[in-house]
């Protein structure tokens, strides 16, 4: 066996610099290497092999009775409250990109497509970072404010497969998501990808395993930016029109669709590209599509300036004039809600309605805090529920 690993991790040496292949319980697996590890936990990130988890922000303030975040607002997930979301990626440390906004330390992510042979099946990978979360929540079972929602943290209602790695490199991704919908307290999985994988969407759609909700990252209005903005490693030669694959997959895919447009000052944010966002927008045909501006945050700001996020007034002025031209393209869209403190707005294709709410307000478990009832309260108030 130890022969065996020491050629693997020869032939994969050269390529991968965060990851080796090693043999844990008796079997070869695929792990982020020992460094890396150290440097993720003192970031407070929970790892299991080659997957990683994390409490974001909006977990930690749902933790304290704060507010949740904006996903809760817009659609009742996470259902509870966002203390109830898993955030994880089933390959942490390892994407097909190296995005200029993104938060995540992606001069330390390696860029492959791990062999199914090598990573955890799905029941031990869920299991593993459940222990890893549950070391992270530690800290707020004697908090005064926090201990019984940290109780209902250990049932979670909600996973979101998007961390810290693109998720449809994990190659057990479909078994992953039925796992997870079979769980008891499940109630919505959201994946979000960079769109270089349509044969994982399409694996996805065929083997009947689409999440709940699925989100597709648009950061550029045409080919030349998408190379600026999104730096694409694997795929340099057709990333872009593999991402196109992408967008065109989500008009026919059985699931609820959303398209994310990320604008950043000095990249895309300019009025003049509007018409050609427009026109992706058309093609794909999602069900919602959340504008919110980049956020100087983490890794990101040793790529971009605090100038280039954006006001809240922006963004939405932005999202106005692009439901403007949607609409004047032949589609048919509408202003749904919208979120101050995530900078984000939401527009809805009435076309293809669905409602809003994964979960309704009226039939959220456990006890909302009184900044979630407000929040519901807002969405309820801003937005009439009907076709």
């Amino acid at each position: 066996m130890l022969g065996f690993m020491e050629s693997i991790n020869q032939l994969i040496k050269e390529s991968l610099k965060y990851h080796v292949i090693s043999e844990v319980g008796g079997k070869v697996r695929i792990r982020i290497n020992d460094e890396t590890k150290a440097k993720l936990i003192k970031a407070s990130y929970g790892i299991y092999n080659h997957s990683t988890v994390e409490l974001c922000h909006w977990t930690r303030s749902a933790l304290t009775q704060e507010q949740s975040c904006y996903k809760f607002r817009f659609y009742g997930a996470p259902a509870g409250g966002s203390h109830r979301c898993v955030e994880f990626s089933p390959v942490g440390m390892v994407c097909s990109n190296r995005c200029v906004y993104c938060w995540r330390p992606t001069e330390s992510f390696d860029s492959f497509m791990p062999s199914g042979e090598f990573v955890d099946d799905p029941e031990d990978l869920v299991k593993g970072i459940l222990i890893e979360r549950y070391r992270l929540l530690t800290g707020y079972f004697g908090h005064p404010k926090a201990k019984e929602r940290a109780k209902e943290a250990l049932t979670p209602t909600h996973w979101s497969i998007s961390l810290s790695g693109e998720p449809t490199l994990y190659p057990k991704l479909p078994q992953l998501v039925k796992y997870l919908r079979g769980l008891p307290s499940t109630k919505s999985i959201f994946i979000v990808t960079n769109g270089e994988h349509p044969e994982m969407l399409e694996r996805l759609q065929r083997e009947d395993a689409l999440p709940t909700q699925l989100y597709l990252s648009c950061n550029a209005p045409n080919r030349e930016l998408f190379y600026r903005i999104n730096v694409p490693v694997m795929y340099r030669e057709d990333a872009w029109e593999r991402w196109l694959k992408s967008l065109e997959l989500l008009s026919r895919l059985n699931t609820r669709t959303v398209i994310r447009i990320t604008l950043i000052r000095s990249l895309n944010y300019d009025f003049k590209y509007i018409p050609e966002f427009a026109k992706l927008m058309v093609m794909g045909n999602p069900h919602f599509i959340e504008v919110k501006s980049y956020m100087h945050l983490g890794h990101s700001t040793f790529r971009l300036k605090r100038s280039d996020m954006l006001r809240h007034e922006e963004v939405k002025e932005w999202a106005m004039k692009l439901l403007e031209e949607i609409n004047r393209q032949g589609g048919n869209f509408r202003y749904m809600d919208e979120d101050p403190p995530s900078r984000i707005v939401v527009l809805q294709n009435m076309s293809r309605y669905v409602d809003r709410w994964i979960v309704k307000p009226e039939e959220q478990p456990g006890t909302l805090s009184e900044a979630d009832r407000n929040k519901l309260k807002m969405a309820l108030n801003s937005y009439n529920n009907q076709p």
